[in-house]
């Protein structure tokens, strides 16, 4: 709708103004993007006209504080509006005056309560450790926002659709211009995709029970069942002890095995060398291979060890460790962790490393490992490069609050009102 002359303009808005009257779930998203890629005036409707469009999107407006700020902004409009119509009703106008009052205190009412109460907190610093810096805190996060922009990808109408409620929907599971979640029950979730920060790997990975068609970069086997877990080499058809390279009478077929593969570096960007290159280490196998090297399992879990840490301050904040919500589509369960304090000794060389930068001080911090396993019925997973595997969030310290009931809560409130009157 590039472009339309006044006798398309008019009969396309009776046409809006038709399917709002008969609560067609499409009237919000049609209408709503009309108004925003055209001037109502330039294209020459009455005032009559616009006025009317404007209150029939008010109205269809879902009852959520996300909509006030543009809920505000279009009875603003109508209000202008209306003195230049034929609808000179004085109740007309009151109604309009208090619907933008309300809708104003509305808004600064929930503006109010996002705002942190009493003096505002430092904002906590999460520090970051890596191998490879430039991948895990630029090219990754920049990649993981393609990813989520490209999967979730919604057309304009689609978009606006999810501005509005209407009447009962229509079974059209093809048609994404009406494609919407109900109202508000995404938000939280998918703010978390679009705001957590991502952990990835720029290859491919593979974890199948069956050691056929493995990824080129190198291959690591493991015995995994729940409360065992054991490191296993694959050699002639054979499997071998990881440490002793005895036979061990396996059959190939034994469902707790576990064969993980990767490819080399997929990742155009992605430069990091361990070692110097030779031709039995070439740069686009250096990194996988250290990584399938580095591997380990906690019973049916695999831990993928990157040398990821994660600095924070403890007293103030925790650090949760998630797989991310779409890992089963990949065939894949991921662990989730909390993170509290640092669980280590001095005894440990990365632990007794911990206090030599000035900016360590009070910090907490522990390694972030990626915990998978196959999902149930899954006989094989595979993980493109550059796909988000886990996800870390900065969550408050489990001492600093506390859930107590909603008796409990008036009691207590009760309680001390009573000793403020004394």
């Amino acid at each position: 709708m590039a472009s339309m002359d006044l006798n398309e303009a008019r009969s396309y808005v009776n046409y809006l103004l038709t399917l709002g009257i008969r609560r067609e779930e499409a009237f919000g998203a049609l209408a709503f993007t009309f108004i925003k890629e055209h001037d109502m005036e330039a294209l020459g409707l009455l005032p009559e006209e616009q006025f009317n469009l404007l209150m029939s999107i008010i109205q269809a407006f879902a009852p959520e504080p996300k909509r006030y700020t543009q809920k505000l902004e279009l009875l603003k409009r109508a209000k202008e509006l209306q003195a230049r119509t034929s609808y000179s009703n004085p109740e007309l106008s009151r109604q309009l005056d208090y619907d933008i009052r309300k809708t104003q205190a509305e808004l600064d009412i929930y503006n109010d309560a996002m705002r942190p109460a009493g003096q505002p907190l430092d904002k906590q610093l999460l520090i970051v450790q890596s191998d490879v810096p430039d991948y895990s805190l630029d090219i990754a996060q920049k990649r993981a926002g393609t990813y989520y922009q490209e999967k979730y990808h919604l057309t304009k109408e689609a978009k606006a659709g999810q501005h509005f409620s209407g009447g009962p929907r229509k079974f059209e599971p093809d048609n994404e211009d009406v494609h919407r979640e109900f109202p508000g029950a995404c938000g939280p979730f998918m703010n978390s995709r679009a705001n957590a920060f991502h952990l990835m790997l720029p290859f491919d990975l593979k974890i199948t029970r069956k050691p056929e068609d493995p990824l080129e970069a190198g291959v690591r086997v493991f015995y995994c069942k729940e409360g065992y877990s054991f490191p296993l080499a694959y050699d002639m058809d054979k499997l071998v002890s990881y440490n002793d390279g005895q036979v061990l009478p396996l059959d190939l077929e034994d469902p707790n095995l576990l064969f993980v593969s990767a490819s080399r570096v997929k990742e155009p960007e992605f430069k990091y060398q361990i070692g110097d290159p030779s031709p039995e280490n070439p740069p686009e196998f250096s990194y996988p291979r250290a990584i399938i090297e580095r591997m380990g399992s906690l019973g049916t879990f695999l831990q993928m060890v990157s040398n990821f840490k994660v600095w924070f301050d403890a007293s103030r904040v925790s650090v949760l460790i998630q797989g991310a919500p779409d890992l089963h589509e990949y065939g894949l369960q991921g662990g989730t962790g909390l993170m509290t304090r640092t669980h280590a000794s001095d005894k440990i060389p990365a632990y007794a490393e911990s206090t030599k930068e000035p900016w360590q001080e009070g910090m907490s911090f522990n390694f972030v490992n990626l915990h998978l396993q196959l999902s149930p019925g899954a006989d094989s997973a595979f993980v493109p490069f550059n796909t988000p595997i886990f996800s870390v969030h900065p969550v408050l310290n489990r001492q600093c609050f506390q859930i107590i009931n909603a008796e409990d809560a008036t009691r207590n409130w009760q309680e001390q009102q009573a000793k403020a009157r004394k």
